[in-house]
């Protein structure tokens, strides 16, 4: 049972790295515009790191865990002020691309807080 259980986690772990990568792949590029529209260079640091970790053939759950939370962060810094600038000197919905974002992001790095 023991190993069941074993397995199980690995699986979990494989899933959380998996969607996570399969996220990034998907909507890095537009997160990447969202920072350079916030002019959030931490936020954009921490997505080239997560870039860089899908690069190993084994990645860290834990340095995942600690990009995500960094570019949760960065997400969660932006002033309505900023999200009106990147809104009007962009033209695009900069409020709804923020909180789709921050809710896809917290959602991926809640998956790794809560693993246990």
């Amino acid at each position: 049972m023991h190993t069941t259980t074993h397995e199980n986690n690995a699986q979990a772990a494989y899933d959380r790295i998996a969607d996570t990568e399969r996220n990034l792949r998907r909507h890095g590029p537009a997160l990447c515009d969202l920072f350079n529209a916030f002019d959030a260079p931490s936020g954009f640091d921490a997505l080239c790191d997560l870039h860089g970790i899908f690069g190993n053939q084994h990645p860290d759950a834990n340095v995942i865990k600690t990009a995500l939370q960094e570019i949760e962060c960065a997400l969660a810094k932006q002033s309505s002020q900023a999200v009106d600038t990147a809104a009007r000197d962009r033209g695009f919905d900069a409020s709804a691309a923020l909180r789709w974002h921050g809710a896809r992001i917290s959602e991926l790095h809640a998956r790794f807080r809560n693993a246990g």
